[in-house]
């Protein structure tokens, strides 16, 4: 599970930083710089180990740069192509990953955070990826699928003819409402995290319904399910990775 955990925290990184700081380089260099130096700390340094994190961190980077031109080129399916293949991959291979333990380790069974009681340094790296994952990486992956779809245009995303334009705060939401579904599946309330998902189609409805918007309410809708349906796919596979 470590190589999972690292993957995930290295993809999450790359996100959040270019969200800060969007640049050419920058985020999968940090991204890539974290899976390795977080490898290291968990010492996680047999050979096979240390193949994997160059490995994982060149997967990073890889996310990192097809992103950046798969929106520019309208070749939205090459990163989730390289998305769905690193996690393919990691998961059939994470049996072969070392446990993770070094100074990771003693700081997690040393810490006083109730969310990491009981956990291992495994368990803990899986958590801190599946978390970083469900703020920009959720809705990078978002908007790769409505992209790959042709929900939405990438050549007008930003501009008043973009539905993401219409349905307001969407960038905003999604991650909180990804992190709302991970915190109540895993605290048990499953009912609690339904009505998260319902109360979102409630509030969305009457904007769905906009009298002004008639002339564009199929391509609204299409944009707020097939959105909707994806984010919460990030949240709940996230729940597998950690039940």
């Amino acid at each position: 599970m470590s190589w999972i955990g690292l993957l995930l925290v290295g993809l999450g990184v790359t996100d959040l930083v270019f969200s800060v700081h969007p640049s050419r380089h920058l985020p999968e260099a940090v991204g890539a710089l974290v899976v390795v130096v977080l490898g290291l700390l968990a010492d996680l340094t047999a050979p096979r180990d240390l193949l994997a994190l160059a490995v994982l961190a060149a997967a990073v980077v890889a996310w990192g740069q097809a992103v950046t031109r798969g929106f520019r080129s309208g070749r939205a399916w090459v990163p989730l192509l390289v998305l769905l293949t690193s996690l393919a991959a990691v998961v059939v291979l994470a049996p072969l990953a070392g446990h993770a333990g070094g100074a990771l380790g003693r700081w997690v069974e040393a810490s006083p955070l109730p969310v990491l009681e009981g956990l291992t340094a495994d368990g803990a790296l899986v958590l801190a990826g599946v978390v970083l994952v469900q703020l920009s990486t959720g809705n990078v992956f978002v908007r790769l699928v409505l992209a790959a779809t042709h929900t939405v245009n990438p050549a007008r995303d930003g501009t008043s003819a973009d539905p993401a334009t219409r349905l307001k705060g969407g960038r905003l939401l999604g991650p909180i409402e990804r992190l709302f579904i991970l915190v109540l599946g895993l605290s048990g309330e499953v009912t609690a995290a339904s009505i998260v998902v319902a109360a979102k189609g409630l509030l969305r409805f009457p904007e769905l319904q906009s009298r002004r918007d008639q002339e564009r309410i199929h391509r609204l809708t299409e944009y707020f399910l097939v959105g909707s349906f994806v984010s919460w796919l990030v949240a709940l596979t996230g729940l597998l990775l950690l039940s």
